[in-house]
């Protein structure tokens, strides 16, 4: 089998490490990228692979990934787009946005647009971590998604989640017939660091002794690294959710298809605005 080129996002702690260790064990060629300079740079030497440090609280910063992966590798045969996590009460990144829904939509969609010329000349796969919060938590509200009129952290989280699994699905309405295919996918709870900053109810639960009855890091890749190491049409089907390799209910509002292409429209418009702020400070 051809070594395949992967970058995986969210990868210096949890199932990104996790995910990225298996990738390298079967020989595939791995890019490391995380926020954290000195847990990426560990995981990346652990296993030989290329790494980036990219804070996705600031596009200018995943603008600059994009542009780095670009010009190094021709080819990205999956794009993994794994960061995210629950934040704590409302705040606002230096784009403006509210935190929660930038890190886990806004960034991931950024950098995916960015790489599209790239992912659709390689037929690549993008897979996308969701939650199953976007059932609990989310009702997406077009003309809030900053979360100015109604915030909860909870919510702002289940929001952010749904809106991965709505990108997923314009993701596939756009670009499937130029050869990109997708999913979204919830790895369940998961015994990492990633409720530790936040203010969540959920943070008890990885807090305390119910973190002994999560699943692993490896656990929790697990539908991550089925998804692209299995054929798209065959084994699952692009532009749907997953969990536990299965075809999983979402959210009622993930199969609106206006409200995924007006997101997609939403999404573009809301990192132009970060472009035009780049544009006047110049």
């Amino acid at each position: 089998m051809t070594e395949r080129t992967i970058v995986i996002t969210g990868a210096s702690d949890g199932i990104g490490a996790s995910a990225a260790r298996t990738f390298a064990m079967q020989g595939e060629r791995v890019i490391v990228v995380g926020r954290s300079a000195e847990k990426t740079e560990a995981v990346a030497n652990e296993i030989g692979a290329d790494y980036f440090v990219s804070d996705f609280a600031e596009l200018a910063q995943v603008r600059t990934l994009a542009a780095q992966l670009k010009e190094k590798y021709p080819r990205i045969d999956v794009l993994a787009n794994n960061a995210g996590g629950i934040m704590g009460s409302r705040e606002l990144t230096v784009d403006g946005h509210e935190k929660t829904f930038q890190v886990n939509h806004l960034a991931p969609f950024l950098l995916t647009t960015e790489l599209i010329d790239v992912l659709t000349a390689s037929h690549a796969m993008v897979i996308n971590t969701s939650s199953v919060a976007n059932s609990i938590f989310g009702k997406l509200d077009i003309d809030d998604l900053d979360a100015a009129r109604s915030y909860s952290t909870n919510r702002a989280y289940g929001n952010a989640k749904l809106a991965n699994i709505l990108f997923t699905a314009e993701l596939h309405n756009r670009y499937n017939t130029e050869g990109i295919t997708t999913a979204a996918f919830h790895p369940g709870g998961v015994a990492t660091n990633f409720a530790a900053d936040s203010t969540s109810n959920m943070r008890v639960a990885y807090k305390s002794v119910l973190k002994r009855f999560m699943k692993t890091p490896e656990q929790g890749a697990d539908t991550l690294v089925w998804l692209a190491n299995t054929t798209p049409g065959h084994d699952w089907v692009s532009g749907a959710y997953y969990a536990k390799r299965r075809l999983a209910k979402a959210n009622r509002q993930a199969y609106n298809t206006g409200l995924a292409k007006a997101l997609w429209q939403r999404s573009e418009a809301m990192v132009a605005q970060d472009l035009d702020k780049l544009d006047q400070s110049a």
